[in-house]
């Protein structure tokens, strides 16, 4: 028995409006970068959190450093019914809700060895995903439940050459997880709770980052870094109640696209700071899906994906306000890499905007803490999508949210 297409239309539901960045990429690996809409990342030297966004910032810092974080993500992501079936009313099709908030957490740790060389270790995600409809939702066989866990752990190395240059690498670690489930929907006779697809898997990957460090002068310094792509194949279950299937092996390749960004940081008086990052995400990677179910493997579908290279461009600026409160603020676009033919509620991708501000407390001379706050708008999104059946269905989605982080920074 061979997957679907509803399989796969629900299998790389990856790119959901719920990870608020370009398709399903994360950008909350920290507290202190929230609060100017991470800019800066790759030149700033805020905390040990450098270990996610560039490794050779380590080289900057004469202490043990230890920064832990949290960011809530609440969504707020709808949709409106345009279109139906014969004998569905449009209106069914609405949602107000189909994102759930989340807690995206994160760690890091980083340590002088000498004068030259500084470790790093780190633990975060760059990628993750949840949507989730009600099992009785009139579009069943294209909505449900899916779900992407990522975590990321790092181990870096920096290296100073000079007064003004340092480089540094990463070995990082990925385990990834997922859940995909899809309900019959609006089909007479048949309960809305039987399942066309239940999908669980995971599995691990390795990749490299590379980061580099400029100090143009005291208060310039500029930054880069190169994350590569990494190949992951969720191996796992597969079973269909609606068809009679009982539990099968399942398997969907996915690839994490490459991540480059350069940053500039200039710190423009004894009190003022201005920050800016442009961010690319080799979505190009992601050009199709393929499945495969049963033993041995039999290649079940092809889906084209067609995936964009995508940009996200950020500006922000700190301010010393006095010993002890730094404020910040910053805005952000984000680039979609999804074309309008590839959009489905399960995947409601759209350019974004950003709107932060914070801050960080010195509570002693080892310790201090970070707030951020971002608000994040879409563009309303209209689009069309087929189920399984040929049955088309008409959406606007509207995909916004709120992001509240918080960070505590120790130094040794």
């Amino acid at each position: 028995m061979k997957f679907t297409k509803t399989l796969i239309a629900a299998s790389l539901a990856f790119v959901s409006a719920d990870t608020f960045a370009a398709a399903f990429q994360l950008s909350e690996q920290n507290a202190s970068g929230l609060g100017r809409a991470y800019a800066g990342e790759a030149s700033i030297a805020d905390d040990a959190s450098v270990v996610s966004r560039n490794p050779a910032l380590m080289t900057l810092f004469k202490d043990k450093q230890l920064s832990v974080a949290a960011i809530g993500v609440i969504p707020d992501v709808s949709l409106e019914g345009e279109s139906a079936p014969t004998g569905i009313d449009e209106s069914s099709l609405d949602d107000d809700s189909i994102a759930p908030s989340a807690v995206v957490p994160a760690a890091y740790f980083t340590m002088p060895y000498n004068d030259k060389v500084s470790l790093g270790f780190g633990a975060f995600s760059n990628f993750g995903l949840s949507t989730e409809f009600n099992d009785d939702y009139a579009a069943g066989q294209i909505a449900g439940e899916t779900e992407i866990f990522t975590v990321n752990l790092n181990a870096s190395v920096a290296y100073k050459v000079s007064e003004q240059f340092s480089f540094g690498i990463g070995l990082n670690y990925i385990y990834a997880d997922a859940t995909i489930i899809r309900n019959v929907g609006a089909n007479p006779g048949i309960p809305f709770s039987t399942n066309v697809v239940d999908l669980e898997g995971d599995d691990t990957g390795y990749g490299l980052n590379v980061g580099l460090m400029y100090q143009l002068d005291e208060n310039s310094r500029f930054g880069f870094n190169y994350r590569t792509e990494t190949d992951i194949t969720f191996e796992g279950t597969y079973s269909s109640t609606a068809r009679g299937i009982a539990e099968r092996s399942g398997s969907v390749d996915v690839t994490l696209p490459a991540i480059a960004e350069f940053s500039g940081s200039h710190q423009l008086d004894e009190k003022l700071g201005l920050h800016y990052s442009v961010l690319w995400t080799g979505w190009s990677s992601f050009d199709k899906l393929e499945a495969e179910v049963g033993l041995p493997p039999e290649q079940s579908f092809e889906k084209t994906e067609d995936f964009s290279d995508s940009f996200r461009y950020s500006i922000g600026t700190d301010y010393q306000l006095n010993e002890s409160l730094l404020l910040r603020a910053g805005v952000a676009f984000d680039e979609s890499p999804v074309s309008k033919n590839h959009l489905s509620i399960s995947i409601p991708d759209t350019d974004r905007f950003w709107f932060s501000f914070g801050g960080n407390y010195t509570i002693d001379k080892n310790s201090n803490v970070d707030l951020g706050v971002s608000i994040i708008r879409g563009k309303t999104q209209n689009f069309k999508e087929t189920d399984d059946s040929g049955s088309e269905w008409g959406f606007e989605s509207k995909g916004h949210a709120v992001l509240l982080g918080a960070q505590y920074n120790y130094k040794f």
